[in-house]
């Protein structure tokens, strides 16, 4: 066997299934394996465990569950097939069917323990078409309390608000992404087949005989080789913070502007299959956002905008603010040079405070007008004059945008038309609550940036998760999944908490996969 070209002997460790990453594929595959007996072990290069999925809100594309059934919520697998094939056609149809026959079977195993536990939360999928779901068809973890998950809270990464700073997690119950992969992780333990090792990067893949049989390691203690009887499972995120493979691939953004945790997300999973022969594709490709530029060179993901306009150099709108996250993100890429940086424009009316959300959200108005991330002025004239852009085209745009939230009806983009333009309004203003009018000096405009929520190209896939080789054979012994895969979703975001969703659902296929060797 061999790692490159360097003959090994003996393992270090045995295992039957090595899992490497931490976020909810990752996660939801460990605790797969661990309860159908299998010996399996988490490999996390970071000190804490949850990735990206950590500070999310943990939303998880799960069609036609037991979850939605509970609730009372009218769903269907035929209904979400029709959807997908609304925005996707024929392209990938044997994942898509698995991930849809596999969706309700995962909700069912994850539920089966009693640590693990979902609600139905409203949140409308993201186009319009045949089975889409006004009300969606998301879930989310319910909160954990810090009694029943104990010391093991210390190894869950913090939100991403305390983690950006530097501190451990607020008091309370852990919520959101926390609680996903703390519920994950107290399930997988109590298994009594699972373990952890945190601060150890995989650098290799072990190959024997064309199978992928372990891994290589590097821990503070030196190198390691690790053996997966049963498989390698490799869950570990994308290449989001990786400025070369970005450029290599042409992902537009930056690694800056990534959410991804710091340390995490480099591509080296990605990379290390390709070594021993895997596919790529969609490299291109990320989960895209606006982010509001901070002073410290990060972008913070934005989302939910409920008043305001944007605006490219130019000065004039180009998109519907209120478009879900990733759609108005590729507006911004489809015109890269003109539409980032852009900049968002609002009035007083909001306190001086951005009309929308961001994570993170550690920054003040205050420190932002003194870094210039955002400006602030008495007329529109003086605003443009700040932000260099065309004082006329901006004073139109705001103009005519002014008179849209008058009548209700947006000419230019159809904003609040659509029903997740609608979710995050306040319902009580206006003829139409997305088109609040620009009118209650002083004007502010925030610099805006393409962000992501993690590149969603890399390793080519089959139905079960097993990683493709260049002649589209699955290499044995070795399984791929969430961003570490390239998605089945292509070049669309069809709903909240797909990226999750799916990563689970190929995680505990990729599970099965093993299990009938």
């Amino acid at each position: 066997m061999t790692i490159g070209q360097v003959n090994v002997q003996d393992w270090d460790s045995e295992y039957d299934v090595i899992v490497v990453g931490s976020g909810a594929g990752a996660m939801a595959g460990a605790f797969s394996a661990a309860s159908r007996g299998f010996k399996t072990l988490v490999v996390e290069k970071t000190p804490f465990l949850g990735g990206t999925s950590s500070y999310s809100g943990a939303s998880c594309w799960l069609p036609a569950t037991q979850v939605q059934e509970r609730a009372g919520v009218a769903d269907s697998l035929d209904a979400a097939r029709a959807y997908l094939q609304s925005l996707l056609g024929e392209a990938e149809a044997d994942r898509r069917e698995a991930f849809l026959a596999s969706a309700p079977e995962l909700v069912k195993a994850l539920e089966h323990d009693p640590a693990i536990e979902f609600r139905w939360t409203a949140f409308p999928d993201y186009f319009a078409g045949p089975g889409r779901m006004d009300a969606g068809r998301s879930m989310m973890p319910l909160d954990l309390p810090r009694s029943e998950i104990g010391n093991l809270a210390a190894l869950v990464r913090p939100n991403i608000e305390s983690d950006r700073k530097g501190e451990s997690h607020p008091d309370g119950p852990l919520t959101a992404g926390q609680a996903l992969i703390g519920r994950l992780l107290l399930g997988f333990m109590n298994t009594g087949n699972g373990s952890v090792r945190t601060e150890t990067e995989m650098t290799g893949l072990i190959v024997e005989e064309g199978r992928a049989v372990g891994i290589s390691v590097e821990t503070a203690d030196g190198a390691h080789t690790l053996k997966a009887a049963a498989g390698v499972l490799l869950g570990a995120g994308g290449f989001e913070s990786n400025t070369r493979m970005r450029a290599e691939n042409g992902t537009p953004g930056s690694a800056d502007w990534s959410m991804a945790p710091r340390g995490s997300n480099t591509g080296t999973a990605i990379r290390s299959a390709q070594e021993i022969g895997a596919a790529v594709e969609l490299m291109d490709e990320g989960w895209w956002c606006p982010g509001v530029l901070q002073p410290s060179g990060d972008g913070a993901f934005t989302l939910g905008f409920r008043g305001g306009l944007m605006v490219s150099g130019d000065g004039r709108r180009f998109a519907n603010e209120s478009l879900p996250y990733d759609r108005m993100g590729r507006q911004m890429a489809f015109a890269a040079e003109d539409r980032i940086p852009s900049w968002f424009v609002f009035d007083s009316r909001f306190g001086g405070g951005l009309p929308a959300i961001m994570r993170p959200d550690i920054t003040s108005p205050r420190e932002h007008l003194a870094a210039g991330t955002w400006v602030q002025a008495q007329t529109l004239e003086e605003l443009a004059e700040r932000t260099g852009l065309p004082a006329e085209a901006l004073s139109e745009t705001v103009q005519r945008f002014n008179g849209f939230a008058e009548t209700g009806v947006d000419e230019d983009f159809h904003r609040g038309e659509d029903p997740y333009d609608l979710f995050f309004t306040d319902p009580s203003h206006g003829p139409n609550p997305a088109l609040v009018a620009l009118d209650q000096p002083p004007y502010f405009a925030a610099r805006m940036v393409l962000s992501d929520l993690g590149t969603k190209g890399g390793l080519r896939t089959d139905p079960d998760a097993r990683v493709l080789a260049e002649d589209g054979e699955p290499i044995p012994g070795l399984y791929a999944v969430g961003n570490t895969s390239a998605s089945f979703s292509g070049r669309f975001y069809p709903g909240p908490g797909i990226p999750i969703g799916t990563a689970m659902v190929f995680a505990y296929r990729a599970v099965q996969s093993m299990a009938a060797r």
